[in-house]
């Protein structure tokens, strides 16, 4: 049996529903726009780094079989889905409060920034860590599309390569955003931008309140 041209086969599949996920506007979007837009490029690709290493764990527990288990005990499914509702919110509040930016776009605006490397990465990671529809998306990968009889090292090669792309797509994203003859354009309409990156930042925290009273209803009825 050619092993090689089945993981091959395995990988493109991933990759392609991988695409497909990351390109769909979400959290990792609207944050990484926010950050990009109001504290600079350097921010944002701090973002998007972080947001690339939150992948990791979602990885980790998926290899580890964990991911079953949060989707088994419908406890820990429905405490993630109101932490991750309370961390979006959080930060959609934040951006919402947004004010207008006065004259012209700053020079120094790429480099220099309000916010640390280490906050910006821990941001991201959070983001994407505590994003529940990616933990559903990984145990629906891990689960259906991955074979069990995958080794742990193919795995953990599809993770990393995840991990990876996820970042430099946002990377891109973050440098696209503050391009300089873009970046001017925008500059007066910055504040619309974040409160309206806020707004779809707390849409998302309501969804995950609704999808928990929902799992509520469904575990109360008998």
């Amino acid at each position: 049996m050619d092993y090689l041209a089945i993981y091959w086969a395995e990988f493109l599949t991933i990759a392609t529903l991988h695409l497909l996920a990351v390109a769909s506007p979400g959290p990792d979007f609207a944050v990484t726009t926010r950050y990009s837009m109001s504290f600079g490029r350097r921010v944002g690709r701090w973002v998007a780094l972080g947001i690339g290493t939150g992948i990791l764990l979602h990885v980790a527990y998926s290899v580890l079989g964990v991911a079953l288990i949060i989707h088994r005990y419908t406890w820990i499914y429905g405490t993630l889905l109101l932490v991750g509702a309370g961390y979006l919110g959080w930060l959609g509040w934040q951006a919402i409060q947004s004010q207008p930016r006065q004259g012209s776009a700053p020079e120094h605006h790429l480099q220099a920034s309000e916010i640390s490397s280490a906050k910006a990465f821990r941001v991201g990671f959070l983001t994407n860590g505590l994003n529940v529809k990616a933990t559903l998306f990984f145990l629906a990968l891990f689960s259906t599309v991955i074979n069990p009889a995958t080794p742990t090292s193919v795995k953990l090669f599809y993770g990393i390569y995840m991990a990876i792309a996820t970042g430099i797509w946002f990377a891109l994203l973050a440098t696209l955003i503050t391009w300089r003859p873009f970046y001017r354009r925008l500059w007066a309409i910055s504040h619309w931008i974040d409160r309206t990156m806020g707004t779809a930042l707390l849409l998302l925290s309501a969804k995950l309140i609704y999808d928990w009273f929902v799992l509520i209803k469904v575990i109360a009825t008998p």
